[in-house]
């Protein structure tokens, strides 16, 4: 099934799992849901148009429920909070991965998790375990009391398992942890953005590939590097769109009446992501890995932009 078609779930249990956190799981009411792999989310379309993304924590292994935990934070996830019991009927599409992870034999693994963060690392953890691959997690958070699934994860995997609760007088200090890289060690991380930044600079020594993340923020940036209108030639459609600075291409394109599937329009979620046919990009968005901007195969046009006078999309 298509990440972009959206269907109706059902509630079919609640639990809370932490202070602020309730996780949800979900059935298709007709038919199967589709198939996911560790790292996946889905998006919830809320009333008023409020989309959001949240990551699938339950087993890939459970066909037919899909889990996700929830933090009242903003607005959409608040009328989750409120509104979303058990037989409630939610509409939700997906699910979609840019945070795949797949164990390779002969590795071994970090995961690293922030607060609400823990919900994709949750499936990634039993992926590691199932093949038998080494694994150590770090989870933070202010206290025990907010941090999901804690419990059960230190009881079920004992001292793999290194809680960090502020409350305790427990830091953990990422310099000092990731100062030297560890050979043939990938490194897995999902929270706020602070954690992440702190993350990406203890780890600047550590060889191409070795971290990868999540992030629930976009990245602060500054001024494009292009920053003249620059030319958008839609391959598929004949047309030639010009896009202003202080526009995107995704709000220039859907003004010619082309449908773009979009949910963030941040550069978090991926849902916008199309192909590049030809052009250098300027790649803004918090979802693709350094090899995969790299590559320039691809854009999430609600934030990134032209790093040249014209570019070509497979739109």
């Amino acid at each position: 099934m298509s990440a972009g078609v959206t269907f109706e779930a059902v509630v079919r249990r609640r639990r809370d799992a932490a202070d602020g956190v309730v996780v949800l799981d979900l059935e298709r009411s007709t038919g199967a849901l589709p198939h996911w792999s560790p790292g996946a989310h889905i998006d919830v379309v809320l009333p008023g148009g409020i989309e959001r993304q949240y990551s699938l924590c339950g087993s890939p292994t459970e066909r037919g429920t899909w889990r996700i935990g929830v933090l009242r934070e903003r607005e959409g996830s608040v009328w989750l909070h409120e509104n979303a019991h058990v037989g409630s009927a939610l509409r939700v599409r997906g699910p979609a991965n840019h945070f795949l992870f797949a164990p390779t034999a002969g590795r071994s693994y970090v995961f690293v998790a922030g607060g609400i963060g823990i919900t994709p690392i949750v499936p990634m953890i039993e992926a590691a375990e199932a093949a038998g691959a080494e694994w150590t997690l770090l989870y933070v958070g202010r206290s025990r009391s907010t941090m999901a699934f804690v419990d059960e994860l230190e009881a079920q995997y004992g001292p793999r398992v290194e809680v960090y609760a502020a409350d305790e007088g427990r830091r953990l200090d990422l310099a000092a942890r990731f100062k030297t890289p560890v050979t043939r060690t990938v490194v897995y991380a999902c929270g706020p953005a602070r954690l992440l930044e702190g993350l990406d600079a203890a780890m600047s020594g550590w060889p191409r590939g070795s971290l990868h993340v999540e992030r629930f923020e976009a990245k602060v940036l500054g001024p494009p590097v292009w920053q003249q209108p620059f030319e958008v030639d839609l391959m598929m459609s004949g047309l030639t769109v010009t896009v202003p600075p202080e526009r995107s291409v995704l709000d220039v394109i859907e003004e010619q009446g082309i449908v773009v599937p979009s949910s963030c329009r941040v550069g978090t979620c991926g849902t916008c992501e199309v192909a590049v046919i030809d052009g250098d990009i300027e790649h803004r968005d918090s979802v693709l890995s350094p090899e995969e901007q790299d590559a320039n195969r691809s854009m999430m046009p609600c934030v990134s932009r032209a790093a040249c006078p014209r570019i070509t999309l497979e739109l």
